[in-house]
């Protein structure tokens, strides 16, 4: 998985031996969140390093904010920052640096940067990510299909169409409105790609739909809209998503 939304992983040499480790990027607040979030910033993905403590250094992203640094809580296989709590795509620039009495590592040469989201209802993820990966599904069965000149691109036309429909343009910004405040960000009201690049391709099936109506027997179409699809599943997700501007106090996307 790629895109802000996922973590940031890394390798680095410890102690002579190689270190594989996750950087958290974003982070879902609780029901009722307090002042302070308890976050699980670092995890070592094979075996944690011995010896060794870690403290984090942050501001505010996008900010001349000084840094603050703090101590991490060790637990299992992860450290823990107690971080201030953001509002709604607020987002906090962070360093770890993992240390003992002979040395010191920071863990990446650039700041990571996570991003803040509200409590999200469990019914909305679910059926969000599962139709958007249905509409993948019927997107590629309705190309493969017209290329071996197949009865069913039609019908798999419409269905990768509705799928992205309800997925993307319906549970997509109920997604975006209980995390960030917004039910749309994309074109043309703002420049997020993720719901920008959702409208496109389904826009792309419903034209391909409406010449297979015509024209049964088109192959390019339907093919040219499978790619477009496939296309919009490589950018990554949340790119130029939404962000909350500290200096102007709202949300606001392309960063």
């Amino acid at each position: 998985m790629t895109g802000p939304t996922y973590p940031q992983r890394e390798s680095m040499e410890i102690a002579g031996k190689t270190t594989d480790y996750k950087l958290l990027r974003s982070w879902a607040k609780e029901k009722e969140p307090g002042k302070q979030s308890t976050i699980p910033l670092l995890e070592f993905s094979g075996q944690k390093p011995d010896g060794f403590l870690a403290r984090c250094e942050f501001r505010k992203n996008n900010t001349g904010d000084d840094w603050t640094t703090i101590e991490m809580i060790p637990e299992g296989d992860k450290m823990i920052a107690i971080l201030p709590t953001q509002p709604p795509a607020g987002k906090l620039a962070y360093s770890i640096i993992l240390y003992n009495s002979d040395s010191e590592f920071v863990l990446t040469e650039t700041p990571v940067v996570i991003r803040f989201k509200d409590y999200i209802p469990g019914w909305i993820p679910l059926p969000h990510v599962l139709l958007i990966f249905v509409s993948l599904l019927f997107s590629t069965m309705a190309a493969v299909e017209a290329l071996r000149r197949g009865n069913k691109v039609r019908i798999y036309a419409l269905l990768a169409a509705v799928s992205m429909l309800i997925g993307g343009l319906i549970m997509g910004p109920f997604m975006q409105k209980y995390a960030f405040g917004e039910w749309w960000t994309g074109w043309p009201w703002g420049s997020d790609l993720t719901d920008t690049k959702t409208m496109a391709a389904f826009f792309v099936w419903v034209i391909a739909y409406i010449v297979l109506r015509v024209n049964p027997k088109n192959r390019f179409w339907p093919v040219f809209a499978a790619i477009v699809t496939l296309g919009v599943f490589v950018i990554p997700h949340s790119l130029l998503g939404s962000e909350f501007d500290y200096s102007a106090g709202e949300v606001v996307t392309g960063r």
